[in-house]
């Protein structure tokens, strides 16, 4: 779950073990410099039928324990396939979690790269901890770890009395692995936002390990329609025309009419094809949200799919679903990657709809993210998770090209959340927040997320526009650096594909920013080769916000 901004207080949640330091551990992994400065994007993902790329998936599958042998995994280890990745070069990367003894290991996840001729070429760990417990016995019983996970939600404002259940799991999040228990609470948080609480338990001690929100969401107000006069995709059966999407997976529009239920609500639909009135209403049955809403998916199926050839935000084809009108006033909107859909309140008064186009494209980027290298939401690989949603959101206001809502590299700035016009998150210096980290330090992973993020956030403006002063689409940026350096952007269209690549083939649940520094400089090398322009960017990027190796 994670919040546009912190909107509560600014701590982070009340974590007993933080994930291990990143983790990510890439073996035998082999870089042509020379053949991939002749053709520098080889190495970027191929746009891949949704046949294609099932069939990946069922190979991968029917391959599991030859895989497992090959890299070296224990009798009791099993992999199932995640999702497969393949480049134009004929590279695979193939993503997998892992059991142990039949229950799954959280923080196991592998990713293994296997060049054309199907060689392995390289392995990304989550953790490089062999995966092993003594016994598989718990020494504290299910109803202890769901007391211990409710304390937990409690914390955050839940009023739930019962747990949703507790599983045995490893968890290897944290160093050597231990038999745990995953359990879940849900209700609703201090907010009114849906909670869905993952709290991790030790089995032998009842000690929590670690914790993070399934629910996903963002907070802002807004007045009107923000992206003005669109084109929208609509579905005509009979006389009647609905807010279905057939072209982008079938995606829908529905509407909750203030209610908080956790079923999809009541399908928009109208006699005419004209959606909206260009203003919002407090009416239950306003249907000015619901245009923005199905603009702001149109446009970030549209972004992932024209810019790294993402069909889809599982890559399946098939599309999510989105709701108006949640709750009374709510101010807030979330995603939820278990039910696949996207929710948005209405704001103050309800007459504030959070459906701005960085809002739709930030929280719909958290179910790619689940949906790839599934970042830990919590501590630096959380701050990352963050930063990536910010990162694609931002892409997505760039290539909607919206003359009513120009891109830009500041984060809600429609959405006058602070009541003087000022932004939620600023890229080129995230301290203008008055919270956000500009540069690492030993103590960001301490941090809420929406903070922590700032470093990554920093980084990547500075690799797309570089450091200084300068003026895009209207806006005016002063980037600093931690060194005093002067870096000299590559663009931000090269940027995207290097976080892009680094974030569905080299991240992992547990990535921290060290981590993401060596992720990022594997993208910039495949891409572009390891002696390119490119690449060294990165690598002074990150230095100049206080990441080095």
């Amino acid at each position: 779950m994670s919040p546009l901004y912190a909107r509560h207080k600014r701590t982070t949640l009340a974590i007993a073990t933080a994930v291990a330091a990143g983790a990510l551990l890439t073996t035998g992994l082999t870089s042509n410099a020379s053949a991939a400065a002749k053709q520098p994007l080889t190495a970027a993902p191929a746009a891949l039928s949704n046949s294609a790329h099932i069939a990946l998936i069922h190979q991968a599958q029917a391959d599991v324990a030859e895989t497992a042998q090959q890299i070296g995994l224990g009798a009791k280890e099993k992999l199932i396939v995640k999702d497969v990745v393949k480049d134009v070069d004929g590279t695979v990367h193939t993503r997998y979690e892992r059991t142990y003894a039949g229950l799954p290991v959280l923080g196991g996840d592998i990713v293994v790269h296997t060049s054309k001729a199907g060689k392995t070429e390289g392995i990304t760990k989550a953790t490089k901890a062999t995966i092993k417990v003594a016994s598989l016995k718990p020494q504290v019983t299910t109803a202890k770890a769901e007391k211990t996970a409710l304390t937990a939600a409690r914390t955050l404002g839940s009023t739930k009395s019962a747990a949703d259940g507790a599983r045995k799991v490893i968890w290897a999040g944290s160093g050597k692995p231990v038999l745990a228990y995953e359990t879940v609470v849900g209700g609703f948080q201090d907010d009114g936002t849906p909670n869905k609480l993952h709290v991790i338990t030790d089995a032998a001690t009842g000690k929590k390990l670690f914790e993070y929100q399934g629910i996903e969401n963002a907070t802002g107000t807004g007045k009107t329609l923000y992206s003005g006069t669109v084109s929208l995709t609509t579905s005509l059966s009979g006389s009647t025309y609905s807010l279905t999407d057939a072209s982008r997976g079938g995606h829908k529009t529905y509407n909750l009419k203030h209610g908080t239920s956790s079923g999809t609500g009541t399908l928009f639909t109208n006699t005419t094809n004209t959606w909206g009135t260009g203003a919002a209403s407090s009416s239950s049955t306003d249907v000015t949200a619901a245009a923005d809403a199905a603009y702001g998916a149109q446009e970030t199926w549209d972004f992932y799919k024209n810019t790294f050839g993402r069909s889809g935000i599982k890559n399946d084809g098939v599309g999510a679903y989105s709701r108006v009108h949640y709750g009374s006033s709510y101010v807030n909107a979330f995603w939820d990657d278990d039910c696949f859909c996207m929710t948005y309140g209405d704001g103050a008064s309800n007459t504030h709809p959070l459906t701005s186009l960085d809002v739709a494209g930030h929280e719909m980027s958290h179910g790619v993210t689940a949906n790839t290298a599934g970042l830990d939401y919590s501590g630096e690989s959380g701050g990352l998770n963050e930063a990536t949603s910010d990162i694609f959101g931002t892409g997505v206001e760039f290539y909607a090209n919206n003359s009513s809502d120009p891109g830009d590299y500041l984060i809600g700035e429609k959405l006058n959340i602070n009541g003087d016009g000022t932004p939620l998150r600023y890229m080129d210096q995230p301290s203008k927040d008055g919270g956000s980290a500009d540069y690492w330090s030993s103590s960001v992973g301490n941090l809420d997320v929406h903070y922590s993020s700032g470093v990554a956030n920093h980084f990547f403006y500075l690799l797309s526009e570089g450091s200084g002063s300068k003026t895009i689409n209207g806006v005016s940026y002063n980037s600093p650096t931690k060194n005093s350096s002067t870096i000299t952007g590559i663009g931000r269209d090269k940027a995207l594909q290097i976080w892009y690549k680094a974030l569905t083939e080299y991240f992992t649940s547990s990535t921290n920013y060290s981590g993401a520094r060596a992720g990022t400089l594997s993208a910039a090398a495949a891409l572009y080769g390891s002696s390119s322009t490119e690449y060294s960017t990165v690598k002074a990027a990150w230095t100049a916000v206080n990441v080095t190796s």
